[in-house]
C-alpha cells in the first residue's frame, strides 16, 4: 500500500505553502499523483438575503469567488511548474454550505488529503469545514501540517491509542508511513479508563504492527495534565517524534465545537504534523 493519489485544497486567493509543499513532498516520495482543488467561496447565501437586496449582490459574490479561485489556481500552477511529479490543478466556486459536498466528493477518490491547520491564526470557518468534509463526507485520512513547510517526517511516529474505531482507522491509513518509520511508539494515556487489555495495554496492536515489520513499542502514560492532547503532545516532544497519528472526532463534531475535545485541541496546538482518520 502507498499514497498514490494525494489531494490538497486551497481556500480563497491565498495559497498556504505548508500544505502544498508537504503534499508535493509526499507525492514525490510515494511516486504518486497530486491533485490541487482551488476553492473560491461565495459567502452570499441565497437562502438568507433580504428580499430588498439587489440581484447584483449575488453576482458580485460569485464573481469575487471566481477571481479568488482563479488567482489561487494560477499561483499553484506557477509553484508546481517544473516539479518532477504528475499533478492536476482545478478551480471551483462553491457556497459555504456546499463545501462538504464538493470537498467530500473529491477527497473520497484520494488516498491522503494534506491540509494546513484549521484553527488559530487567520483561519476562517471554511478551513474547519474543509477538514471535516474530507474526514466525514470523503472518508479519507487527513494529514494536518503546522504553520510552516515541514522537512521529511515520519522517522519517529507516536500513535495515540485508546482502542477506538477512529484510532484504528488512522493507524491503517498511516501504514505506508509506519512501515517506513525508524521507530513507532504506541502511547496509551490512562488505559484503565478505556482499555480492555488492562494487564498489557496495547499488546494486540503492537503485535499487529510488528507483523508488518514495524519497529514498535508501547508507552503507558498517566493523565498528568487536564487535556489528553497535552499529554500526547508532551510525550511526542519528549520522544523526539516528528509525526502524531490519532483518531479524529471520537465525540461528535457538535460536542467538540462547544465543549472542546482531543481532536480540536490537537489541531489547534500541535507543532507537529498530525495524521487523522475517522
Amino acid at each position: 500500500m502507498a499514497y498514490k493519489s494525494i489531494l490538497t485544497v486551497t481556500l480563497g486567493e491565498t495559497v498556504k505553502p505548508e500544505a502544498l509543499d508537504s503534499a508535493v513532498q509526499i507525492a514525490r516520495q510515494e511516486g504518486g499523483h497530486l491533485d490541487v482543488l482551488c476553492l473560491g467561496v461565495d459567502r452570499v447565501q441565497v437562502g438568507y438575503y433580504f428580499d430588498t437586496a439587489s440581484p447584483a449582490l449575488l453576482e458580485q459574490g460569485i464573481a469575487r469567488a471566481r477571481e479568488e479561485a482563479q488567482a489561487a489556481h494560477d499561483a499553484v500552477e506557477a509553484r508546481l511548474k517544473g516539479e518532477d511529479i504528475p499533478y492536476a490543478v482545478r478551480a471551483a466556486v462553491v457556497q459555504i454550505g456546499a463545501i462538504a459536498e464538493v470537498v467530500g466528493q473529491t477527497a473520497r477518490y484520494n488516498d491522503l488529503v494534506v491540509l494546513s491547520k484549521p484553527y488559530g491564526g487567520d483561519n476562517e470557518v471554511e478551513d474547519a469545514a474543509v477538514l471535516e468534509a474530507a474526514l466525514f463526507e470523503g472518508n479519507a485520512p487527513v494529514l494536518v501540517v503546522p504553520g510552516k513547510p515541514m522537512a521529511r517526517f515520519g522517522k519517529k511516529v507516536v500513535i495515540g491509542w485508546n482502542e477506538s474505531v477512529e484510532a484504528l482507522s488512522a493507524i491503517r491509513a498511516a501504514m505506508p508511513i509506519l512501515q517506513a518509520a525508524d521507530e513507532v511508539d504506541v502511547a496509551i494515556i490512562d488505559p484503565y479508563q478505556h482499555a480492555s487489555e488492562q494487564a498489557d495495554p496495547g499488546a494486540e496492536l503492537c503485535r499487529m504492527l510488528s507483523r508488518h515489520d514495524i519497529s514498535v513499542e508501547a508507552s503507558v502514560l498517566p493523565k498528568t495534565m487536564p487535556k489528553v492532547s497535552d499529554v500526547l503532545m508532551r510525550h511526542a516532544t519528549d520522544e523526539g517524534a516528528d509525526l502524531i497519528v490519532m483518531g479524529a472526532y471520537g465525540h461528535s463534531r457538535f460536542r467538540e465545537s462547544i465543549l472542546g475535545g482531543a481532536t480540536r485541541d490537537m489541531l489547534a496546538e500541535s507543532e507537529l504534523p498530525v495524521l487523522m482518520a475517522h
